[in-house]
């Protein structure tokens, strides 16, 4: 599994963004473009995630989302986790939906 900082993605464009974070922190604010998919449904989720280009994977803090990628992994994902999550995100002020 690769790992990049808040600011490697925010320079990429056109990438699939999985939050792993619950629904409630989703709503909160999140990475622009990202695809709410809680950690304990990312197993009966897999059908909604393209497995033809890389998956990079962001929750809160980096923990949750280092767990879902490495499982992403074993299941043939190219996945790549956030480091920080949306915290370092926010913290460097980049852009936020709600």
């Amino acid at each position: 599994m690769e790992e990049i900082t808040v600011s490697q993605l925010h320079d990429l464009e056109g990438v699939t963004v999985i939050d792993v974070r619950e629904p409630d922190e989703f709503t909160g604010g999140h990475i622009p473009g990202a695809v709410n998919i809680p950690l304990q449904t990312v197993p009966d989720n897999l059908d909604a995630i393209d497995a033809d280009k890389p998956v990079y994977v962001v929750c809160q803090h980096g923990m949750r989302s280092e767990r879902a990628a490495t499982f992403l992994d074993t299941r043939g994902f190219d996945t790549v986790n956030v480091l920080g999550g949306t915290s370092a995100w926010m913290a460097a002020d980049l852009p936020v939906e709600h």
